[in-house]
């Protein structure tokens, strides 16, 4: 063995330097192989860098990491061939720059720490985390440098001395303790490293193979990738996934550096609907798909890359810091899907409304969510009508609102969630001369909320809301219907008596022949108030007392059923009309839809 050079103590106030990294400066522990191959990474890209400018003379070769598993015994090697080290370096590397900065992150660790990656900061000592030991061989560019190497048993202690190393570059071998047992598995450290390493610029080996690709597509210009390109990387990201819808390719470098790749994937159902699926990178390496702070909320659903050095990180570099960066990034993702999306609106509309279905989710979110994005999203947005039309909101607004004006002043939109359910309120407005939209999306409600709160005289109301003749208050609906006032009183009590239930409440109005002889509605507002306890988990049951049942006094139904003179007959011909009105709503299911067919054979029969 080579005469030690030199030992010393690091120079912290505090003992337990140690127990901090292992417990508290990093989350998770495989976090220490990240750190390591980065370094390695960025010593293979300073010769590079030094050979590109003339101060490396040498033979470069062939750059390149590689991880080393010695099972039997105990031992990670990660091993480059990058800059290496001379003595001082490793001093004021090891011995000085990381502890300093980790004795500041004892004392103010809620602080964004400096990111000295490649400068073997503390990312250096995260190693400690689960090894009981760690040397350091490293032999530096200059030819006139000795090898040298450094360890450290986990405490304040090292030893530094020359070594025997010949070739240039770095390796950390790690003896493993009790803590890091995990990590001497194969497929453990395989798992480890193509989460972590899967797109370093620098070829990283492990077990006989190369695992990273080296050159991804967000690194290369736009210009120079096809249709294919960008699809094959989508499928290398999420291999069981449908193609996007598109994509998005960020190129900044001015005021912050963004590089990436966003995809709009097809959402088909709610299990689709997850988020997590945009990976974070710095310098190609991965960091973390926690990227809430980064990507605006309504872009959570979206799939991809995003790389930047600019993004501030703690100093684990696992949790992102809010600062100015960080909000300006933000607002320039946000900025450039509206752009794209505008712009393959008015390229190719027919397309556009095409891939509508998949794209309507992640726009009415953003309109939902994001004011900045509603304004730009107001041109592009599309309504789709019952006929299978779409719409611009500012286009449809011209197409209804001379009909569909209400006598205050209000434009009403009517809309369907439920084509076959509601068909037959459908067919009663469309029979008025009004259109009906098709609203029958999980975010729908919260759209057609926000829609009402950003435009003026913008009102919606579902089509079975209220009769077709009441839907829209005109200045003249003072229609009268057939009924007198007693006989009024009369269906009505006879209605309630047949259901026996006199809270329900019942009124008669004027509605035309081609309506049913009772219409079952749900008052807007209350409807609303129905839905968003559903989506709190509360459960309203299928036909509470505050629906409304509307007797069609000018339906010649009804008047036959007041010119009965049997008055169980006259019961059963109502019941009859109640139940078709439940089963226009969908509500007539089970042991009530069975009943009423027995009580239509019943009717036919008689």
């Amino acid at each position: 063995m080579a005469e030690v050079k030199e030992q010393g103590h690091i120079q912290v106030s505090t003992e337990n330097i140690f127990p901090i990294i292992k417990k508290f400066l990093y989350a998770d522990h495989e976090i220490f192989l990240r750190e390591l191959v980065s370094n390695g990474v960025d010593a293979c890209q300073k010769l590079k860098r030094l050979a590109s400018v003339g101060e490396f003379q040498g033979e470069v070769g062939e750059l390149k990491v590689e991880v080393v598993l010695d099972k039997e015994g105990k031992k990670i090697i990660v091993k480059d061939n990058g800059i290496g080290m001379t003595l001082e370096e490793v001093k004021k590397y090891i011995n000085q720059v990381a502890f300093s900065g980790a004795a500041e992150f004892v004392q103010r660790y809620k602080e964004a720490g400096s990111d000295i990656i490649g400068k073997f900061g503390l990312g250096f000592y995260s190693a400690f985390m689960v090894a009981d030991k760690v040397e350091l061989v490293t032999k530096s560019f200059r030819e006139d440098a000795p090898a040298v190497k450094w360890s450290c048993a986990g405490d304040t202690r090292f030893e530094i001395e020359e070594a025997q190393k010949q070739e240039r570059g770095t390796e950390v071998i790690l003896h493993i303790g009790k803590e890091g047992e995990e990590f001497l598995n194969k497929f453990r450290i395989q798992e480890i490293l193509e989460k972590y390493a899967r797109f370093l610029p620098v070829p990283v080996w492990f077990d006989g193979k190369q695992i990273n690709d080296t050159k991804p597509i967000w690194v290369k210009p736009p210009q120079e990738l096809k249709d294919e390109d960008y699809l094959n990387f989508y499928k290398q990201l999420f291999p069981f996934a449908e193609d996007p819808l598109f994509w998005i390719h960020l190129n900044v470098d001015y005021p912050f550096t963004l590089t990436g790749v966003l995809y709009f994937p097809k959402i088909t159902n709610q299990f689709d609907m997850q988020k997590s699926r945009i990976q974070l990178y710095s310098r190609q390496v991965f960091i973390t798909d926690e990227v809430r702070d980064i990507v605006p909320e309504f872009l959570m659903l979206l799939h991809g890359v995003i790389d930047s050095p600019d993004i501030p990180l703690n100093v684990s570099r696992s949790y992102l810091q809010s600062d100015s960066n960080v909000r300006k990034i933000n607002q320039y993702i946000t900025k450039k899907v509206a752009e794209k999306l505008q712009e393959l609106f008015h390229k190719d509309r027919k397309a556009f409304e095409e891939k509508w279905e998949g794209l309507g989710l992640f726009v009415k979110y953003g309109m939902i969510t994001d004011d900045k994005f509603f304004e730009k999203a107001q041109q592009f947005c599309l309504l789709k009508n019952t006929e299978g039309q779409y719409f611009t909101i500012d286009e449809y607004k011209s197409k209804i609102e001379t009909v569909q004006k209400d006598k205050h002043g209000v434009v009403v939109v009517l809309y369907a969630q439920d084509t076959d359910k509601q068909y037959t309120y459908i067919e009663a407005a469309r029979k008025r001369g009004y259109d009906v939209l098709l609203l029958d999306g999980i975010l729908d409600a919260h759209f057609i909320q926000r829609l009402e709160m950003k435009l003026d005289n913008f009102r919606f109301k579902r089509v079975d809301a209220d009769s077709a003749e009441k839907l829209i208050e005109k200045e003249d609906s003072t229609a009268s219907h057939a009924l007198t006032k007693e006989e009024e009183e009369n269906i009505i009590k006879l209605l309630k008596d047949t259901l026996n239930d006199d809270k329900l409440i019942v009124k008669v109005e004027a509605l035309s022949m081609h309506d049913l002889p009772i219409v079952i509605v749900l008052p807007e507002f209350l409807r609303r108030m129905k839905e968003m306890s559903q989506l709190q988990g509360q459960t309203i049951k299928h036909l509470p007392s505050d629906w409304q049942i509307i007797i069609n006094g000018n339906h010649v139904f009804i008047q036959k059923v007041l010119q009965e003179t049997d008055n169980d007959r006259r019961k059963l011909l109502l019941r009859h009309a109640y139940d078709l009105a439940l089963l226009s709503q969908g509500q007539l299911q089970g042991k009530p839809l069975h009943e009423f067919i027995e009580r239509s054979l019943s009717l036919v029969e008689k």
